[in-house]
């Protein structure tokens, strides 16, 4: 009678790797003041917190300032994309402007209702 064998656990633990996406997102840890927010674009576990454990730290964003600072490593976010790492909404569309090379756009600045009010008494 035949002895069966066990399986190597470390082929089967390769194939199960190869089958399977990691568990890893490409995304914005928040940092900065109470309404001054700048973030760090990280890799990490999508089941750490948002600002906690990260991987590894691949750039960083300032909405705030004027322009927009995005300072991404290309080489870094390509590397963690071809081992599986899925970049969110948010830092694929950072990933698309740092790419183009255009600047990140710019919104258009609201008046408030006395500043409007202001205006609209200067241009009578």
């Amino acid at each position: 009678m035949a002895m069966r064998r066990k399986p190597n656990l470390l082929t089967t633990c390769a194939a199960r790797l190869e089958e399977f996406s990691l568990a890893v997102k490409i995304r914005l840890a928040r940092h900065g003041a109470k309404k001054h927010p700048f973030y760090r674009v990280v890799v990490a576990d999508s089941h750490a917190r948002r600002d906690g454990r990260f991987i590894e730290l691949v750039g960083r964003y300032n909405p705030i300032s004027n322009p927009k600072v995005i300072d991404i490593d290309l080489e870094k976010v390509d590397a963690w994309i071809a081992k599986g790492a899925q970049p969110t909404n948010a830092v694929a569309h950072l990933i698309n402007i740092v790419r183009e090379g255009t600047p990140a756009p710019e919104k258009k600045q609201k008046l408030s209702k006395k500043q409007a009010a202001k205006a609209a008494a200067a241009a009578e």
